[in-house]
């Protein structure tokens, strides 16, 4: 099965897939939209798009666990896109996901614009590897 994650953000939007066998997870795409609408029509075209079969997006939640306020928007976002895509999202803890990223970026010496361009693509691979392990270890 085809899985794909989404790291929401305020500007950009990283999205990843994984591949059949969900082994391996792949930056796609990142989405510049500020239009929440507009926002989930373009993920859930992308789902359609890479065949997606399930949707996981990133839960930003505080760093002891409590969920605030952008987790709260992001889970309302996710129920849009399950909605509009016909596809099941789950939510997945996403935090220190974009620090991780940038580390990742560092060890590639990716810097400026590029880096700013790829950043939240990166960090959805690292939502969706996290995801795909615990699948792996769960069966």
């Amino acid at each position: 099965m085809i899985i794909m994650s989404v790291d929401l953000g305020k500007a950009r939007t990283g999205i990843a897939i994984s591949d059949e066998s969900e082994s391996f997870a792949f930056p796609k795409k990142v989405i510049t939209e500020y239009n929440t609408q507009k926002l989930i029509q373009k993920i859930s075209d992308c789902a359609k798009e890479f065949s997606a079969s399930l949707i996981v997006v990133g839960n930003p939640k505080n760093m002891d666990g409590s969920e605030g306020w952008r987790a709260q928007e992001c889970k309302e976002i996710a129920n849009l896109i399950s909605e509009h895509s016909g596809i099941q999202t789950v939510m997945w803890d996403e935090r220190c996901t974009t620090v991780s990223a940038h580390t990742a970026l560092n060890f590639t010496d990716t810097r400026g614009k590029k880096r700013k361009e790829v950043v939240d693509a990166v960090a959805a691979v690292i939502i969706l590897e996290d995801y795909l392990q615990y699948r792996k270890n769960t069966k």
